[in-house]
Parts: C-alpha cells; structure tokens; sequence
C-alpha cells in the first residue's frame, strides 16, 4: 500500500448529519484510528468573512486549507496526530449516542474478528508487523470545490458522504448549545441555518445530486468520477445505526482494496 503510514478516510456532508458521532464511534471500532476534524482549521474570527451581516463559519474561505492539507500530508507520512494542529472539536458535545449499545457491540465483534490472525484485517490494521494506522477526517465541505482545489480530495483515500434533510439538519442544529471557537464560545444567532448553513452546504455539494437538488436523488455517476460513497436510494435521513454498520462493511472493504486483497 505505497509508502505510508496511514489511511486517510473522509466524513462529509451538510452541518449535523451525523459526521462526528460518526467519526466518534468508528475510532472506538477499528484498531489503531484516531479523528481529524476540518472545523480545527478555522481561521481567527477576526478572518471570517461576513454574510447577511453575520459571520459565516460555513464557507471555504472560513477554513484554512493550505494548513489541512499540511495536516493530511504529515498524517499519511507518520501516521501521527499532526503536534501542530491544536484541536477544540473534541470539546463541543454531540449528545447522546444515538446507536444502541448491542449494535456498537456486535460492530467491534465483527472488527476483532476481521483482525484476528490469519483475516484480512490483521495485516492492515492489527500485525505487529504493520506500522499502518487509519486517520478519520470529519468535515463539511471536504468535497467541495474549493477543497479539491486546495489539495485536500487527492489525499483522502476513501470518501463516505453522508445526507440529512433541510429539516432534519435544522432541528439537530437547534438542539446544541454552541460551538468552542479559538476566541471562545460560538451560539448560533436566530434563522442562521437558513440564511447561512444550509445555502451554503447547497452551493458546495448541489453538483452531487441530479438536477442540483440536494433533497433529490444522488447523481450516481458524479459520486463515481470522484470516488465517494454514499448510501444511494435510502433517502435522506438514514438513522445513525444503519449508517453505522454500513460505514463498518465499507471500511473493511476499503482497506481490504487499497491494501490489495482484492
């Protein structure tokens, strides 16, 4: 699997579709795995740019490409948490877990198997022999334009993209407290999601979605060329257990491919 240290897998899709819990139960999964978060390379505040008169966390000029695409770079070379990247995500709070206990039990039950010698996964992810560890990087706009563009796409070795309806993403969003910025403490001002998440997440990713409707059906053939993996045709708001064991079997075959088992 070329010279590298790790694997570098995507989470993406629109504010609250579940990127992070995703990303969060993946790691207490798959051996040897840690998360990176896109929302750690956000610009000072003081950098944002402004939208209907509120700033917009949103965007890609909010994100500091050229410094992700460093942190990626020194991942799949050391296959190390980036020491320059001082990471906040991992104090904003996503709930509770929405996947019962038995679904995260039988989940690391088919891993430890996958793993065991003599399976395919233990010589990727578990040989004391293999140095290979398996990076999650969550982000909203990880297959944007802007991101391609700065580099980012041609270092992720799989991409898992997930949905969530306009309504669904504005009640989940609704129930948080806030975020923890490098400033401080963000809330969200009132109507925020209409006026600045949700056109956003539409601009970045209607390109995805035939006839460039985000709510519609996935343009399969576009998720083909650019090598993202969805769950295609079980529509928009697929609960987090389904998710779950579909993100699981995906990884593993993943890993099997790029690993050349298969």
């Amino acid at each position: 699997m070329e010279d590298r240290k790790a694997v570098i897998v995507g989470i993406s899709g629109a504010s609250s579709s579940g990127k992070t819990t995703l990303a969060r139960l993946l790691r207490d999964v798959f051996p040897n795995t840690f998360v990176l978060h896109e929302d750690d390379f956000y610009k000072p505040e003081t950098e944002l740019p402004s939208k209907e008169g509120l700033l917009d966390w949103d965007c890609a000029e909010s994100i500091s490409i050229p410094d992700m695409t460093r942190a990626l770079a020194h991942i799949r070379a050391h296959g190390t948490f980036p020491p320059f990247v001082d990471s906040k995500e991992d104090q904003n709070s996503v709930g509770a877990c929405p996947v019962p206990d038995a679904a995260i039990t039988a989940a690391k039950a088919k891993v430890a198997s996958w793993t065991q010698p003599g399976q395919p996964g233990h010589s990727i992810l578990a040989s004391p022999d293999s140095s290979l560890r398996m990076c999650l990087v969550d982000g909203f706009l990880l297959y944007s334009a802007e991101m391609e563009q700065g580099g980012v796409s041609a270092l992720l070795d799989t991409k898992l993209f997930l949905l969530v309806s306009h309504a669904s993403a504005t009640r989940r969003r609704g129930r948080r407290d806030g975020y923890v910025t490098l400033e401080g403490f963000w809330t969200d001002p009132p109507g925020y999601v209409d006026k600045i998440v949700w056109p956003n997440y539409v601009a970045a990713h209607a390109p995805l979605f035939k006839n460039g409707d985000v709510e519609g059906a996935l343009d399969e053939d576009v998720l083909k060329e650019k090598g993202i993996l969805a769950q295609v045709g079980k529509g928009l708001d697929v609960d987090m257990q389904t998710t779950f064991e579909w993100a699981v079997d995906t990884l593993m075959r993943q890993l099997e491919e790029l690993a050349g088992k298969r």
